[in-house]
C-alpha cells in the first residue's frame, strides 16, 4: 500500500493505546505465571502441559493486537495517489492543414496519418474534458467549438481539407479566443476550466514570415502564457517531405525549432513526430495526461479489511485453542 499521508492523523494517538495493551497483557502473563508456580506441582505440570502450548496461547492476542494496529491506521484515513479522470478541463486540437501536410515521407500522406490519430485521440479522451477543433493554413477556422460530445469533432477530422500557406500564430489566436468565450460561459464559482492548446503542424510559420509579427506564432505563445493556457507542440514529419507544386517538387522539411520555441514560451510541451506510429503514441500519452490527473484518495478500504480479518482470525483462533473468546 503506498501511503502519501494521512487525512486525520491525530487518529495515531490510539497506537499509544495499543502499546498499553500490549504491556498490561504482558505483565499479566508474568503475573499469572507467578500465581501458577507458586501453587502449582511444578514436576506435574511440566508433564501434562506440552511446551509449544505455551507459546501457542499467545496467537489470539497477538492477533488482536494486529487488528487493532491495522483498524487505527484505517480511522487516521490514509491516503494514496491515484489517477482519476478529469471533470473539468478544456482543450483546443488546432491541426496544420497546409499542402505541405500532402506529402508522403508519412505513409500514406501526413495528412491521413494525422487524421487518423487525431480521431483516436478524441475518442479516447475522458468524457469530462471539452475538445475543440480548429485548422488552419492561410487563415484559422473553428470547425468544432469545445464540448463533450466526440461525434462534431470526430467528423470534422475525417473532413479536413488542404489550403495554402502556413498561419500558425492565427492558429493559436483563434484556439484562445475560443477557450475564453467558451470559459466565460461555464466558468461559475470555481472560476473556468484548465485548459490546453494542443499544436499540430509539419513546418514553418509563412503568414506573416516573422514569428514575432504582433500575429506571429511566438507572439501568440506569448499571450498564452499570460492566460495560463500552455501550448503542446507535435512537430510532425520527416526531414525529406516534398509536395508537388504547380509540377515542381517542393521541399517540405518540419520546423523542429519553432514548434520547439512555441512550446517553450507559452510554458507547454513539445513532441517530435516522424512517423505515424510516432504521431498515435504522442496522441496517446497527451491524452493519459490530459485526460487524468493525480490525486490523493482516501486508501482507508484496505486498512479495514486486514483488521477486520484481523480480528475474526482473533477470535476463531480463541476459540480452537481456548475454548473461548478473547
Amino acid at each position: 500500500m503506498n501511503l502519501t499521508g494521512f487525512a486525520s492523523p491525530w487518529w495515531l494517538l490510539l497506537l499509544l493505546v495499543v502499546g498499553a495493551v500490549v504491556i498490561g497483557y504482558v505483565y499479566a502473563m508474568k503475573a499469572r505465571r507467578k500465581r501458577t508456580m507458586r501453587f502449582s506441582n511444578l514436576e506435574l505440570l511440566e508433564r501434562v502441559t506440552p511446551k509449544g502450548r505455551n507459546r501457542v496461547r499467545h496467537v489470539p492476542a497477538a492477533l488482536l493486537v494486529v487488528s487493532l494496529i491495522l483498524l487505527t491506521f484505517a480511522l487516521a484515513g490514509p491516503t494514496a495517489e491515484q489517477k482519476v479522470p478529469r471533470n473539468r478541463a478544456t482543450v483546443m486540437l488546432v491541426i496544420d492543414v497546409s499542402l505541405s501536410m500532402e506529402a508522403t515521407d508519412v505513409e500514406p500522406t501526413r495528412l491521413k496519418a494525422a487524421q487518423e490519430a487525431a480521431r483516436s485521440f478524441a475518442e479516447g479522451l475522458t468524457p469530462g474534458v471539452n475538445l475543440g477543433l480548429i485548422s488552419f493554413a492561410g487563415t484559422a477556422t473553428v470547425l468544432v467549438a469545445p464540448t463533450t460530445e466526440r461525434d462534431g469533432v470526430v467528423h470534422a477530422i475525417d473532413n479536413l481539407k488542404l489550403a495554402q500557406s502556413t498561419a500558425t500564430g492565427e492558429g493559436i489566436f483563434a484556439a484562445l479566443q475560443s477557450i475564453d468565450s467558451f470559459s466565460s460561459v461555464v466558468g461559475g464559482a470555481e472560476g473556468p476550466p484548465p485548459a490546453r492548446i494542443v499544436l499540430m503542424t509539419d513546418g514553418k510559420q509563412t503568414v506573416p514570415q516573422d514569428e514575432y509579427a504582433p500575429r506571429g506564432a511566438f507572439t501568440a505563445a506569448g499571450v498564452a502564457k499570460q492566460a495560463s493556457i500552455p501550448v503542446t507542440t507535435i512537430s510532425f514529419g520527416t526531414s525529406h517531405g516534398s509536395v508537388q507544386i504547380e509540377g515542381k517538387d517542393v521541399p517540405v522539411e518540419v520546423d523542429d525549432a519553432s514548434m520547439r520555441e512555441i512550446a517553450r514560451l507559452s510554458g507547454g510541451d513539445f513532441y517530435k513526430a516522424a512517423t505515424a506510429d510516432e504521431l498515435k503514441q504522442v496522441y496517446a500519452s497527451l491524452g493519459e495526461q490530459i485526460g487524468y490527473e493525480t490525486k490523493n484518495v482516501d486508501s482507508s478500504k484496505p486498512w479495514v479489511m486486514l483488521g477486520t480479518i484481523a480480528l475474526f482470525a482473533a477470535a476463531a483462533s480463541s476459540l480452537f485453542f481456548g475454548q473461548r473468546l478473547p
